[in-house]
């Protein structure tokens, strides 16, 4: 069956919002911070003991520490690329990558790439967009609160009217005879899940049996049929661009509301795309932004460009 209407109203919601987040112009980058100092040493023994549990090091690299909160970074940042592995074995998997990593920053700071005008942009670039992220974060939990879910469902349950959807089975031939000869051992009382099973070309295996639709659901040539029989009938063959159907309606009823458990998901998706989409609407309303003539320069060489990162983390160490 195709998901419900109502359901489908958050999901056609979710989509345009998503499309409006996605085209929305990013900030100029702005200027790298300047280095933060360490922080000093605690005084207390107490406090040096509760930062380290509440982030212990799990591993360290020629003496650099790679702390349990830099492995849930990385495991967000390559997830989509990670194994299909759960567990410790995952986290196995992460923290070798976030090793590797580290060695290979070791290494470019000690041939001083970390100078480089092309190393300060890239780290220019990451702060604006992890700032960016930040932002977008905050606004979807400010977003996602039980009142904002009730009042949602409340809306949008009141807004869509009662549909009627139908049950039925058919069975789909390529000629009239045929499907005449079928219509007529069907009304005859002949078992119309059997039939479906030895002669139609589509759901025979499920007894030609399309489950509950709506009007709109199906072409125009079959709804029409449908939905003018009544429960227990079989109609005459009906021609559509698929071929020859005969229908037969096992119920008739009107389209049960979803309830508030079965789109909480979706609502959430939907509230927090409309805070953001509304958020950026309002930044770029009280923003000044000017194009300049290198705006439409030229691009650099694509030799110019840094290589990609690598697709996939490398394998876990033994």
């Amino acid at each position: 069956m195709t998901r419900s209407a109502q359901t489908a109203v958050l999901a056609a919601a979710l989509s345009a919002l998503a499309l409006g987040v996605a085209q929305a112009q990013a900030p100029a980058p702005a200027k790298p911070a300047a280095p933060a100092q360490a922080a000093p040493a605690a005084t207390a023994a107490g406090q040096t003991a509760t930062k380290s549990d509440a982030d212990p090091v799990v591993a360290t690299v020629n003496g650099t520490p790679i702390r349990a909160s830099e492995v849930v970074i990385a495991e967000e940042d390559i997830g989509p690329g990670l194994p299909q592995v759960q567990g410790d074995q995952r986290k196995d998997y992460v923290l070798s990558f976030l090793t590797d990593m580290t060695l290979l920053a070791q290494a470019a700071a000690a041939q001083k790439l970390d100078q480089t005008p092309d190393f300060q942009q890239r780290i220019a670039y990451a702060r604006t967009k992890a700032l960016m992220e930040a932002l977008m974060n905050s606004e979807a939990k400010k977003a996602v609160t039980e009142d904002a879910k009730r009042k949602t469902y409340e809306e949008f349950v009141a807004s869509n009217k009662p549909e009627t959807e139908v049950h039925a089975r058919h069975i789909l031939v390529d000629d009239e005879a045929k499907a005449k000869e079928i219509a007529a051992k069907a009304k005859a009382g002949e078992d119309f899940a059997k039939l479906a099973k030895e002669n139609s070309k589509d759901s025979a295996e499920d007894g030609g049996d399309l489950g509950y639709f709506t009007k709109d659901q199906m072409v125009p040539e079959f709804a029409e049929a449908a939905f003018k029989l009544d429960k227990g009938q079989v109609s005459d063959p009906v021609k559509s661009q698929f071929g020859w159907h005969v229908i037969k309606v096992e119920d008739k009823r009107t389209k049960p509301v979803p309830t508030y458990d079965q789109v909480s998901d979706q609502i959430d998706q939907y509230l927090v795309r409309k805070a953001q989409t509304d958020l950026v609407t309002k930044l770029r309303a009280d923003a000044k932004v000017e194009k300049t003539a290198a705006a439409s320069a030229p691009a650099a060489p694509a030799g110019a460009a840094a290589p990609a990162t690598p697709a996939a983390p490398a394998a876990p160490k033994n």
